[in-house]
């Protein structure tokens, strides 16, 4: 009998409320492309997520891009030869002009069922950074800005949802993404 930690549910059996953030349209297949292309060159896609905290504003640094929908936490792929903290300095610094002033902290690595099946996340919780300008718009992201953990955009992903209550919330931990 297999337990509960070793399930691998479906992505189909997901829930529904992630359905209104799949990709469809242009952005969908451009997606599906991207993930074909990877399976090629990578077999298995790693990828980092930060929760940038301001603590004196208790708000969180979130993004919207231009082609998915909903607000979410800043972050991108791990590319070959790039360690994760590098990444995650990375994407902070394209996605939101933040710069890591301090050792984030790890806090879980989840597996992105939704994605693909095979994409993983690791999901870091940054305190010591500074924005050295506010993040414009661009070819990828839309907007960006820092909100009250306790009043999150009415469109903010169900898996953003999820880290924050995790991390400010005190809920248990998903291996799920």
């Amino acid at each position: 009998m297999r337990s509960a930690l070793h399930s691998t549910p479906s992505s189909r059996g997901a829930d529904s409320t992630e359905a209104r953030f799949r990709q469809r349209g242009w952005a969908g297949l451009r997606a599906t492309l991207f993930h074909l292309y990877f399976l090629v060159r990578r077999p298995m896609t790693f990828g980092v997520r930060g929760l940038v905290h301001d603590r004196s504003r208790n708000a969180v640094f979130l993004i919207r891009h231009t082609y998915v929908p909903g607000w979410q936490l800043p972050g991108g792929g791990v590319e070959r030869g790039e360690t994760a903290l590098h990444a995650l300095g990375r994407e902070l610094e394209e996605e939101g002009n933040i710069v890591v002033d301090g050792p984030p902290e790890l806090r879980s690595i989840h597996f992105n069922r939704l994605g693909s099946p095979r994409d993983h996340v690791a999901f870091y919780v940054v305190t010591a950074f500074r924005q050295t300008a506010p993040k414009l718009p661009d070819h990828e992201i839309a907007e960006a800005g820092f909100f009250p953990v306790d009043a999150l955009p009415d469109m903010t992903t169900p898996a953003t949802r999820r880290r924050i209550a995790e991390v400010f919330g005190g809920a248990a931990v998903s291996e799920y993404w």
